[in-house]
């Protein structure tokens, strides 16, 4: 699958779980200043692991790996609709 379709892939599989998250870590960090090189394109997030801190982030054109459990266990309970 080339990148752009595995994008689009998973910004359409995703975009729900994206939401979510985003909304979730808008609502615990509102008080927070977004830094001046924080992305200005659209953000999916993908955890392919559960068991994993790994946090994939497409970004635009470019994808960037995480470590941070705290935010896959925030991604994945923001989408288990609780």
């Amino acid at each position: 699958m080339s990148d752009t379709s595995r994008r689009r892939f998973l910004a359409a599989a995703g975009a729900g779980t994206a939401a979510g998250a985003v909304g979730l870590t808008a609502s615990t960090a509102a008080a927070a200043t977004r830094r001046p090189d924080a992305a200005q394109e659209a953000v999916v997030a993908d955890v392919a692991d559960h068991r994993s801190s790994e946090v994939r982030l497409m970004v635009g054109e470019r994808e960037v790996a995480v470590h941070d459990r705290d935010l896959a266990v925030r991604i994945l309970n923001a989408a288990g609709g609780r």
